[in-house]
């Protein structure tokens, strides 16, 4: 019996699984797991349904292999859908499993890792299979921000079974095998009359760059796994912990020039953020989340002096930084998902206001701009706010802004803390005089530099407090570690309530 559990479907049905290119349940948790880690739970399990000749095919395991193991020596818990078994397919037992290694992972304070690669709900078991995907929803949401959650979709994900991606804290998937949609192509090519493959509607291109229901992509399954280890990497057990402190030869000390010179002269030129980042983390390393969606902004993991932080960047280098609609979203989800796991935040700022028009507007960037605004204002772990150049607007204040408790907030000297760019304030303020100047142009050029003299740097904000220093450049990563080590012990409480009512 327990051999019959090991090979799933038959060995013909896992050489057609090997045939797409894909692992099986198995092999998948062989390479994610630390080796002879994997302790299986459930393994006798079979589907109770006897209709439509189902009473005949019972297979051990009923299409899901579930348990526990080891990440780096960490103890996480897994299920993995075996698509040689029924598809994938999920019925009550099939749930039943999921849904007791959910709940021992709740009660031990331990990740939950899910590898999807399911048709969807047996049909044969009818409304019993929907209410299988209700109970694996409800423990998806109950431990949001309890233990970290984990998807890796590795095959199909469709109908009801993406909402417990969606609901967990990172997806990643993997180009060519793997998608996730709600109605199929055919569905899709039935009611709206649009031609569309299933890697155009939901593959991992898709979701990566198009949607942002998925956080990273991988070339192969192994590749995806491996991401997945990353990941837990920075993160604690669960939100009564702290992140794991890694050892690192890079100075803490360090300081790199180039960072002195790295942002242009002209305001209107672009730099490279990411070259920013390079430059300031633990021996260059960011694990950077959904790098391929709304790229205006940074968002992803790395380590300083060895502590585990998360950090969100503008980047100039695409819509000049400026926040839009998807950024937003994107930025304020980043920021209480390492709120909620107890990872400092750093924000790097260089950001020229929200992105105006018509289409952000009626869009409601008001109100997603405002989920960003929540997340920091909400976030009580440490935050650390470097303003590299432009800060303007209500952008300035959204952005870890002292006055929404950053708790270390710096500037270099190329910052400009102002309600909007000297050029259009000058334009406003001094409309008239311009107007009735002999050489217009000259008067503006002149009026344009007294502005920027007397506002246009961030010596006004640091004489309010609203700065705490201003440094040089490549000082920047020595002040951020000792920054993080100051605030290792920061207490810091929300009002007692319920829960607040975010702006979604």
């Amino acid at each position: 019996m327990r051999e019959q559990s090991l090979v799933g479907g038959g060995a013909d049905r896992i050489d057609r699984q090997h045939e797409r290119g894909k692992l099986t349940a198995r092999e998948r948790l062989d390479l994610l797991l630390d080796p002879g880690s994997f302790v299986e739970l459930d393994a006798f399990v079979v589907h109770r349904a006897e209709e439509f000749g189902l009473d005949e095919q019972r297979i051990l395991g009923d299409g899901v292999v579930t348990g526990h193991g080891t990440v780096d020596g960490r103890l996480v818990f897994v299920y993995s859908q075996d698509f040689t078994v029924f598809g994938g397919s999920l019925s009550e037992a099939h749930a039943e499993k999921i849904c007791k290694v959910m709940d021992l992972a709740m009660r031990t304070g331990a990740p939950i890792i899910g590898l999807n690669d399911s048709g969807g709900a047996r049909i044969q078991e009818g409304v019993v299979s929907l209410g299988g995907y209700a109970e694996i929803f409800l423990r998806n949401t109950l431990a949001s921000g309890v233990v970290p959650q984990l998807s890796v979709i590795m095959g199909p994900c469709a109908g009801g079974a993406v909402y417990s991606p969606a609901i967990t804290d990172v997806t990643i998937m993997v180009d060519g095998t793997s998608y996730m949609f709600v109605t199929g192509p055919d569905v899709v090519r039935a009611v709206t009359h649009e031609e569309v493959d299933r890697e155009r509607l939901g593959g991992a291109a898709t979701h990566t760059q198009v949607s942002g229901v998925a956080h990273l992509a991988a070339p192969d399954e192994a590749a995806a796994l491996d991401l997945a280890r990353r990941v837990l990497a920075f993160l604690p057990q669960n939100n009564l912990g702290t992140p794991p402190r890694r050892p690192t030869a890079d100075p803490a000390e360090r300081r790199d020039a180039r960072l002195d010179a790295i942002v242009p002269d002209e305001p209107t030129r672009a730099y490279d953020m990411k070259t920013v980042i390079a430059s300031i983390v633990d021996d260059g390393e960011f694990l950077e989340l959904q790098p391929d969606w709304a790229a205006n902004i940074i968002t992803g993991f790395a380590h300083l002096g060895g502590w585990s932080v998360g950090i969100v960047a503008q980047q100039p280098m695409v819509l000049a930084g400026a926040l839009d609609i998807d950024a937003s979203d994107k930025a304020a989800r980043f920021v209480r998902f390492c709120d909620a796991f107890n990872v400092p935040l750093v924000t790097l700022v260089d950001v020229p206001g929200f992105l105006p028009g018509v289409a952000q507007e009626h869009g409601g960037i008001i109100r997603h701009g405002a989920k960003l605004l929540y997340a920091y204002c909400e976030a009580t772990v440490p935050k650390l706010t470097v303003i590299t150049r432009k800060a303007y607007g209500g952008a300035y204040d959204v952005m870890s802004s002292k006055h929404i408790r950053g708790d270390v907030n710096l500037a270099w000297p190329t910052a400009e803390i102002a309600v909007m760019g000297v050029e259009g304030a000058v334009n406003i303020i001094f409309r008239d005089r311009i107007a009735h100047a002999d050489d217009a142009a000259a008067e503006r050029a002149r009026l344009v530099r007294e502005y920027q003299e007397r506002f246009a740097h961030p010596y006004v904000a640091a004489a309010r407090g609203y700065v705490d220093d201003v440094i040089e450049p490549s000082e920047t990563r020595p002040r951020l570690i000792r920054s993080l080590e100051m605030l290792a012990g920061k207490r810091d409480r929300n009002p007692a309530r319920k829960h607040g009512n975010i702006p979604l």
